[in-house]
């Protein structure tokens, strides 16, 4: 009886440690009793009731990765072409994981795949090539939305690869390389007229610079012509000046020393004896001088003086 007592208390004690659980981080256990839903562990340590609880599935949390193989779509312009996507999705509700939808991943393919091709109808070759964010974003909504049953969350997607027909890759190298061709032409054009007009702008540019030099120059030699007047005529002014005021000073000084009628007459007769040194043959002697005392001595003086190759004058009065 005592070995009985030992082995049954033995048996329990086995069995209570074999239903004892340790859940992970970022793992969680649907647990069923009787054959209908129980709970859901998280992490840390469970204890199954033996016999009764039966742990359905492990499901990981953390973020994962389905990269599905090439789907075969046709644009709107009739263009057949394969694409393959990659989603990045998460379980967020273990229990709705194993009991929303069986199979999951083929049924997000799937999913993917009418999406996709839906999506795609839409669009021209064009707009499919440039808009994959667009496809990426409208997938993603779509995807989330439909899974959102099945406790899983659609956190990105995003279209791997695009592959035309190799007809079409043909069509769009060569539209390519033709468009590339184009902007070399337009640039080697815009190249040309920018050249031509700053060309151009130099030439005015010079032709405008020789303009004012050659303005200036003229007005500077005008100024200097201008300048060589103003001194030329105050040069001239100033010696008219001169002349005026020697004459002024010669009649202030014989003024000053009170000259009478015989220093003029006298003055008159030294002018007409340098009159008589020149080539004249006439001299008329002023009436008012005739009266001279000696006047008559002085001019047959000089009329007897020999002076060679002169022909004496003739004297006569002014009467």
């Amino acid at each position: 009886m005592f070995y009985v007592t030992i082995a049954i208390i033995m048996f329990v004690l086995i069995v209570f440690i074999a239903n004892i659980r340790i859940v992970s981080q970022s793992n969680a256990y649907v647990i069923e009793r009787l054959g209908s839903y129980c709970s859901t562990w998280h992490t840390g340590m469970h204890f199954k009731v033996p016999f009764l609880d039966r742990i359905v599935k492990r499901v990981s949390l953390k973020e994962c990765v389905a990269d599905f193989a090439p789907q075969p779509v046709i644009t709107k312009d009739n263009v057949t072409m394969q694409i393959d996507s990659v989603i990045y999705m998460q379980i967020t509700d273990p229990k709705l994981y194993v009991y929303g939808v069986d199979r999951p991943n083929m049924a997000i393919e799937n999913l993917a795949a009418t999406t996709l091709r839906n999506l795609i109808g839409e669009l021209e070759l064009d707009e499919t090539l440039t808009s994959r964010d667009v496809i990426n974003t409208k997938m993603r909504a779509v995807l989330d939305e439909a899974t959102d049953p099945w406790g899983i969350k659609i956190n990105r997607v995003e279209v791997k690869n695009i592959v035309p027909p190799h007809g079409v890759q043909e069509a769009m190298e060569k539209q390519m390389r033709a468009e590339r061709e184009r902007r070399e032409a337009i640039l080697r054009a815009e190249g040309e007229k920018q050249s031509a007009i700053l060309k151009a702008e130099g030439q005015k540019l010079s032709a405008i610079l020789k303009a004012e030099a050659d303005k200036a120059a003229t007005i500077l030699q005008a100024e200097a012509a201008k300048e060589a007047a103003v001194r030329e005529a105050e040069g001239e002014a100033q010696a008219i000046l001169a002349v005026q005021k020697a004459t002024a000073d010669g009649l202030a000084m014989l003024k000053a020393a009170a000259a009478d009628n015989a220093v003029i007459k006298l003055k008159s007769l030294e002018t007409l004896q340098k009159m008589a040194d020149g080539q004249a043959t006439k001299i008329i002697i002023p009436s008012d001088i005739q009266d001279l005392t000696g006047l008559l001595t002085s001019l047959t003086e000089v009329v007897k003086s020999p002076i060679s190759g002169v022909k004496r004058p003739e004297i006569g009065t002014g009467e």
